[in-house]
């Protein structure tokens, strides 16, 4: 959520910011406009306050009977005329929160403005061991089924369109990435978490999820339990309310979920094999710093990223994310996409975001400096590392071999028990 102040101060930062984003810059002057109500409410709550306060002394000296009812039949007047003005501001504060709420970050000056994704500009480009496969490349969802390790029909049964279900060793190869991940940001200096998949509704809102993609998430009608559409949101969650101590930063984390997300698909290449669902798992890395590091956790989270993509031996390139494809919260993001040669594409597998102090006003997380100062907000930046199944993807599609057999990376054999090729089962 952007700073009031800045709306008071500057509100032409944000309009830019929001035209760069190709987004309508009127939200600005709706909130000028009731932010100017609420503290001109403010002021007249506060004037009769000090009017009542200063009759009630008066009557609490007068001697006169006929002059005190008088006075307390007029503070009866102004007390109802100031439950009826609370109730303004009330219903103004809501209406002030639900425009601030759907807002976006603003991006940095360094983001490259551009419409949409196809304006995102390549940084750098890495070339793995399998960049060109010198045979017909088969796509994952021919070569998982002809193995016998990836199966639609099952899914569609369980679950409906969009499900599958990974067996022997799809489900061994899968379990393989998500333990190396973890062991390899681990080493890379992030705690690990064990988190829950469902929160509650203000862990949502303060991850800035809520309200603005209310309908691409999964809800318990009953209870307020969400599941997860990413572990970002448990990770923000974790501190939320808390003031931190300044020396305790930075808090680096990681956490395998399983994400839940609606996914509003058209026909075309995107709904073939296991691309886009609504359930996938995904390694989260996710960053508390002092504002003044984040520039500097930006560039080693994703260099942790690209440390999956090279220990798999991937080709992959880092995109700048443009503003009109910058997500909600995000100032700048980068992304990594890595070749799937069987699909013919680039496949994002991460995204690396520095989200400033936009979660962290939404959740109220703060540090405390350690000279003793005021309680400031910290930054915090989150990044896949890396999401599956589009790992998953890669690496069946890359490890290929002529004979539809595939090669297991060296970096997973220790938890393929003895798997090196997988073969059809």
């Amino acid at each position: 959520m952007i700073d009031i102040n800045l709306f008071r101060q500057n509100p032409d930062v944000i309009r830019t910011a929001l035209k760069n984003r190709q987004m309508d810059p009127a939200v600005v002057d709706r909130v000028l406009a009731l932010d100017a109500d609420r503290r001109d409410l403010l002021g007249r709550v506060e004037t009769l306050k000090a009017e009542r306060n200063n009759v009630s002394r008066e009557i609490g000296k007068s001697k006169d009977a006929a002059e005190r009812q008088t006075k307390i039949e007029a503070m009866r007047k102004v007390g109802d005329e100031i439950s009826a003005l609370d109730e303004q501001v009330r219903q103004v504060d809501e209406t002030l929160e639900a425009e601030l709420a759907v807002i976006p970050n603003i991006p940095q000056e360094i983001v490259p403005i551009g419409k949409d994704e196809h304006e995102n500009p390549v940084v750098r480009v890495m070339e793995g061991k399998y960049k060109n496969l010198d045979f017909p490349a088969q796509p994952h969802w021919d070569l998982g089924v002809k193995l016998g390790i990836l199966n639609f029909e099952q899914g569609v049964k369980l679950s409906g369109t969009r499900f599958y279900v990974l067996s022997g060793a799809g489900a061994r190869l899968q379990r393989a990435l998500i333990a190396w991940m973890l062991d390899l940001h681990a080493r890379q200096g992030y705690r690990e978490q064990y988190l829950p998949f469902m929160v509650k509704q203000e862990v949502l809102f303060g991850a800035g999820q809520l309200p603005k993609f209310r309908d691409n998430l999964y809800h318990d009608v009953e209870e307020d339990y969400w599941n997860v559409p990413t572990a970002e949101v448990p990770l923000t969650g974790l501190h939320m309310g808390d003031i931190l101590e300044e020396a305790a930063l930075p808090l680096r984390y990681m956490a395998y979920t399983p994400c839940f997300r609606r996914e509003k698909m058209s026909a075309g290449r995107d709904v073939r094999g296991i691309k886009r669902g609504h359930q996938f798992d995904k390694v989260e890395m996710y960053t508390y710093c002092r504002p003044e590091d984040s520039m500097n956790e930006l560039n080693k989270m994703l260099a942790d990223a690209e440390a999956v993509c090279q220990g798999l031996d991937l080709t992959y390139r880092v995109v700048a994310l443009c503003t009109g494809d910058l997500g909600f919260g995000a100032s700048i993001t980068y992304d990594l996409e890595v070749w799937a040669p069987g699909c013919d594409e680039w496949l994002e597998v991460s995204s690396v975001s520095n989200v400033t102090d936009f979660q962290s006003r939404r959740a109220n997380i703060k540090y405390r400096p350690a000279d003793g100062g005021k309680a400031r907000l910290l930054h915090t930046l989150n990044g896949s590392g890396l999401a599956l199944p589009r790992t998953m993807i890669a690496v069946l599609e890359n490890y290929q071999q002529p004979d539809g057999s595939v090669v297991v990376p060296p970096v997973l054999r220790p938890w393929m028990g003895g798997i090196d090729v997988i073969r059809p089962e």
